[in-house]
């Protein structure tokens, strides 16, 4: 068993990593920070100018803000100025009303917001909002996590992982999951409250691509069946559905990303639910699928040209193996079996057809622990697969963060130069 302290440590970090979000975060971040910064400045703004790093852009352009039926920053940097509660922290715009909406339009119409990149900065999470009124101004400053404020004079590489943050591994991610005493680790239940709750609320209404609904229609059964797999694409891909087409739904994140959450979550839920899995088994597995996303995330970093479902799907795949029965080592395969796969899936923006890609990662996901429990592994001889799996993650995550610095660069540009009417 882990011992108390550290135990006390990744509890901590799993609170810190694991929080409740409405709408996509990046967005929400820049909307927070506003409310931050109008804060500040103790007064409505006339003029809002934000700076923001290229990850935080690429994230915000395409994707539904909840309540409000549009997309994109403005009408989220409008209502974080208009009625956001820095308090609130990613459920900032939870007060939204018909009439705060029908405010915030007209202050886009009105075009007192300005949004651009902001240069020369290293840090991938970076969001600068300036607020002013007269000849009164106020800044805010939000980098490397999505709810980390700057304090005046810090450096703008600034990031907000503690000292006391413990570094993982596979091993202590997989024995603190398993042997930790249940009352200090049943709160990850809360994620399954939230995630599978936005699953059943988008099946009330039209969000995104409804993938979620359309895996769930006759002609789907007739391909997929009517079975574990195709409930848990369902229920996984319906709750994204929601949060990507902005639904005023919560969901439970993981290491900033809503998908991210989900995509640790649902998976887990359903298949325990329909294996019969006991409630304690439930409760370890979505402590291993979370705890395992966020140790990929400490050397991945919050925003990164791979898609986050890549590595939320590894934690589930992780879940899943170990409610199937599977030990250490097999969970060590089902990873390695997902790296073999899934390396190179690029992040090309927040939106809704983030759905797509996390449908591809829980098939993945599935298949991976499907492998492992017969004891098929992928070996080190093949592509980036290592025979430690901490060394295969590093891996992964090293391409993600380092090699494809030009890739986001390229899909950027891509997405900013389109003629959209």
């Amino acid at each position: 068993m882990v011992d108390k302290e550290l135990r006390k440590r990744i509890i901590a970090l799993v609170h810190q990593e694991v929080v409740p979000a409405i709408g996509c975060t990046e967005p929400m971040c820049v909307a927070l920070c506003t409310a931050r910064a109008t804060e500040k400045l103790g007064c409505r703004p006339e003029r809002i100018e934000a700076l923001l790093s290229a990850n935080i852009l690429k994230n915000a352009m395409g994707v539904g803000i909840p309540g409000t039926g549009m997309i994109g920053l403005p009408i989220a940097i409008a209502l974080g100025a208009l009625i956001g509660k820095s308090v609130y922290q990613l459920e900032v715009l939870k007060d939204l009303t018909p009439e705060a909406l029908a405010e915030g339009k007209s202050y886009v119409c009105e075009d007192r917001i300005a949004i651009r990149q902001k240069e020369n900065i290293s840090e991938k999470l970076y969001v600068e909002v300036i607020c002013s009124a007269g000849n009164k101004q106020a800044t805010a400053i939000i980098a490397g996590s999505h709810t980390h404020f700057l304090d005046e004079g810090e450096i703008q590489t600034a990031v907000s992982s503690s000292v006391d943050d413990p570094v993982l591994n596979l091993r202590l991610v997989y024995d603190f999951a398993t042997t930790a005493p249940l009352d200090e680790i049943d709160f990850i239940m809360e994620a399954r409250t939230l995630n599978m709750n936005a699953a059943r609320e988008s099946l009330k209404g039209n969000y995104g691509h409804n993938l979620g609904k359309t895996i769930d229609r006759p002609l789907s059964k007739g391909i997929f069946g009517d079975s574990i797999y195709s409930h848990i694409i369902s229920r996984t891909a319906s709750a994204c559905d929601a949060r990507m087409g902005g639904a005023m739904i919560p969901v439970m994140s993981n290491s900033g990303s809503g998908n991210q959450g989900i995509c640790a979550t649902n998976p887990v839920c359903v298949y325990a639910k329909e294996n019969e899995n006991t409630e304690e088994e439930l409760i370890r597995a979505l402590m291993l699928s979370h705890l395992t996303a966020i140790y990929i995330k400490q050397s991945l970093g919050k925003l990164s040209a791979l898609c986050g479902c890549v590595v939320a799907s590894i934690g589930s795949s992780c879940g899943i193996t170990y409610l199937m029965g599977g030990d250490y080592n097999r969970i060590c395969y089902s990873v390695k079996n997902m790296i073999a796969n899934l390396t190179g899936m690029i992040c090309d923006g927040a939106k809704p057809a983030c759905s797509l890609k996390i449908t591809s990662g829980v098939s993945t996901a599935l298949l991976s622990a499907l492998l492992a429990m017969e004891g098929k592994c992928v070996s080190p001889s093949e592509g980036i697969v290592d025979d430690s799996v901490d060394k295969s993650i590093h891996n992964l995550t090293s391409i993600g963060a380092d090699a494809m610095i030009k890739t986001d660069d390229m899909v950027l540009n891509i997405m900013t130069s389109k003629n959209i009417c």
